[in-house]
Order: C-alpha cells, then structure tokens, then sequence
C-alpha cells in the first residue's frame, strides 16, 4: 500500500483520491461512484472555469449527470473572506446539489465551509499545488479581521489532473512547495510540545506527514520546471498533509510558529504592492525565519538554564493578561491575544516543571530538532531554486516589523511553539539580538 493508499485509508472524511496524468476525463466517473443519483453544481472563478471548469461541465454532460449553471465568482480580488462564504452559502440554500469546487485554495476553503453550512459534502478538483488544504479538516477563512480556521469536513473525493496542475503559474507552484517545506519546522514545534509534555505526538498523524517529506521536498529545481515526477510528489506531499489533519482534526501536524506569522500579517490586512500575499509566500518567509530561530536554539547550551531566573521572569496571571491586552490595542483584533495566551498559560509550578524537563533532557531534545530542522542555508537555496521569497522585502515586511513578528505572534494561537519556549526560558531577546543585531542575518 503506497503512503498515500494508506492515508486515505485513515483520513475520515475523504473516501477517494485520484492523482495523475490527463485525469479530468475522470471526472464524471469518480462523481458517479461518490455521489449516485445527485445533481452537480461547478464551483470556480473566472481563470479556473477557463482552466478546467469548462471540461469538467462538458465531461459530467456527456455522462448525462444532472447539474445546474456553474456558480462563478466574477470578484477581481477573490480572497478567502467570509463574506464570500455566505454569498456561496446562500445560493447553495436554494437547490440539493454537490458542489464540485474547480480550483485551489480560495475557492476550495470557500466552498468547504459554504458546504458545510448547507450540510451537504461536496468534490473538489485541484488546479494547482498551492497550499495543503485541499484535503485538510477545517477552512482558513478572514472573519471579522481575523485569519480563522472553522471546522468543516474535507471534500469527500478529490481529483488532481497533473497535466492541468504542472501548467499552473509557477509562483503557485512555488506558493505551494514553501507550505509543504513549513512542515519541517511545525514538525520541530510539535516535537518541543510533546518534549515538555504540553502536547504528546500524534503517531499516525506524524507518519502521514513526515515520512515522506524530506522526498516530496527533494527536487526544487524540477517543481519550478513543471516536471511531471516532481509535481506529482509535491501533490501528494501536500494531500498527506490534509489527510493527517483529518485525522487528528487539527492543524497541529502541519502547523506550526511559520504560520503563525502568515495569520498574523492577514489579521493586520498586510499587503505587497496593494495585492495580497499568497498563503506560501507568506509562509516562506515564516519559515526561514523560524529555521534561524531555531539554529540560535541549537547553538545555546540549555543545560545551563537558570530556571530560577525565568521562574522569576514569569508574568502572574494578572499581569499575562494585561500584556495581551495591551499588544493589540487599536486593531480588529483587540481582545484575541487574551483569549489564546490565557489558553496556554502555564502557572509557575508547571513552568518550573517544564523548564526543568527542557534542561535536563536538552541532549535528547537537540538530538531530535537537529535530525528534523534543515538547515538555514539550505532552506534558502531550495526555496530560492523554486522561486518562493526568501528575504522579508520581497513580500513587503521590512526587518524591524519581522522582528516584531517573531514577539507578537506569539499571542495570536493557543499552539504551543518554539516562541513560547523562547518567551518561558527568557532567550527571546538573546537570540533576536542575534539575528536582527550586527552582523546578525537580517541586521538592522
């Protein structure tokens, strides 16, 4: 059974996955065998209706499958927005029918959550490696000014055409490996959190991800090139992704700080000459940053920690909740980094207990993050090679506010990361003069 076989075999809400070559032609077959006796209804935008709606409209004709008018976003600047959701929602009220979204990432988690609210499952059809969440539990949508994920299923069956997906535009593409790459670094977050006993790992959850990571990410050059071999194994890199979500119904075994700093410059409507930033893009940067944070991790001999001193350190309650407060005063957002600190909070006999753990076991632990981290300079050169960003400035972040993201992203999510482990220790300001100091990667 391939990796792949056996995610879908464990994924709970997925029941089919079609990946390869000229498979739109399948279309209509896979929405037979899934969806007997239903009516379709084609989910897409403008471009992913040229793309590949139009065929799937034609081939669902030919095998006399009922469907309705394509519903088509016509928006200019389409985002994963809520309002977007309840446009979709309030058309799907109308009528019984499967909604097949024909797209990638927007267009997927619109669809799934619009689904969802109108209980029905729905197909997707994948136009481009761009982001995990095709087969991913829950949707990443803006509401209220804040990037959020709503639980909702994953599609019941997904099909990617690689012919279709390895023509996408290559930034996509790119968009896409750097998602996958960040579960290099969410893989060493969730190893910090199961360490320290905040958050054990998820055996079969890990498997699904990390298994066959190091291969789908092993041919950068041949991702930016279209090659069909390499595509194809960064497709199924990311479906795995979605599929380990599934089943643990969490984001936790493909997320991690990297993505906290994508979430983060959503909530604060950041964009890069006007336009919105790709997740991946984003998330490239996130992640290099995060690599370099924790190089300065690896290079700091913990065993020495004065745990007293961080005990110290440590904020009371009250005070906790009054920094939160504080960091997000004036925006959309003001009352989220209470909320999500408060969640993680740990009093002092726990800290005490955690950071006593991380000193005395810290040989162990850097064995483990050094064997999952790949290193700095590496990351660089693959990213570069697939034509992902890899200084802040290419996406419009200068390096005084990256710094300020490594401090307040922090604050946003419940997650356990290694910015809490930098917060709790007392490194944080150590290892940022070190990074943002002379001759520090992003010198200020």
């Amino acid at each position: 059974m391939s990796k792949v076989e056996d995610a879908l075999a464990a994924a709970s809400e997925t029941k089919a996955l079609r990946i390869g070559k000229g498979l739109l032609k399948e279309v209509a077959d896979l929405f037979l065998e899934q969806f007997p006796n239903q009516t379709a209804v084609i989910i897409a935008d403008t471009t992913t209706y040229k793309i590949a709606g139009e065929t799937v409209y034609k081939e669902l004709q030919k095998a006399k499958i009922p469907q309705l008018s394509p519903y088509i976003y016509n928006h200019p600047d389409l985002y994963a927005e809520y309002t977007f959701v309840d446009e979709l929602a309030n058309f799907l009220k109308t009528n019984n029918a499967i909604p097949i979204a024909v797209g990638s990432g927007t267009i997927n988690d619109l669809t799934k959550l619009a689904s969802h609210l109108t209980g029905r499952q729905y197909m997707c059809v994948a136009t481009a490696a761009s982001m995990d969440g095709y087969t991913a539990f829950g949707a990443s949508i803006t509401a209220n000014g804040a990037k959020q994920t709503f639980n909702c299923p994953a599609p019941q069956a997904c099909l990617a055409d690689i012919d279709i997906i390895c023509n996408a535009p290559r930034e996509m593409t790119a968009s896409g490996y750097a998602d996958l790459f960040a579960k290099i670094t969410a893989g060493a977050d969730w190893i910090l959190a199961d360490s320290l006993n905040i958050e054990p790992i998820d055996e079969k959850a890990w498997s699904i991800v990390q298994d066959g990571l190091h291969d789908a990410l092993s041919d950068p050059e041949g991702v930016h090139n279209g090659d069909p071999v390499a595509i194809t194994k960064l497709v199924e890199g990311l479906m795995l992704g979605g599929f380990a979500m599934q089943w643990s119904k969490s984001s936790r075994p493909a997320s991690g700080a990297e993505h906290q700093f994508s979430h983060l410059w959503n909530m604060e409507n950041h964009l890069h000459h006007g336009e919105h930033i790709s997740h991946g893009f984003q998330v490239s940067i996130g992640t290099l940053a995060i690599t370099a944070f924790y190089e300065e991790f690896l290079k700091t001999d913990v065993s020495n920690l004065d745990v007293k001193n961080a005990l110290a350190a440590w904020p009371s309650p009250e005070k906790s909740d009054k920094e939160a407060l504080a960091i997000f005063v004036g925006t959309d957002f003001p009352e989220i980094g209470l909320q999500e600190t408060k969640a993680k909070y740990s009093n002092a006999e726990e800290l005490g207990t955690q950071l006593q753990s991380l000193k005395e076991n810290w040989p162990a632990i850097k064995a483990k993050l050094e064997k999952q981290i790949v290193p700095y300079q590496e990351a660089i050169r693959r990213l570069k090679l697939v034509g992902a960003p890899t200084e802040p400035e290419q996406i419009s972040i200068t390096r005084e506010r990256l710094r300020e993201t490594f401090i307040r992203a922090q604050f946003i999510r419940r997650r356990f990361t290694i910015l809490d482990v930098a917060l709790r220790t007392g490194y944080l300001n150590q290892w940022l003069d070190n990074l943002f100091g002379k001759d520090g990667i992003w010198e200020i």
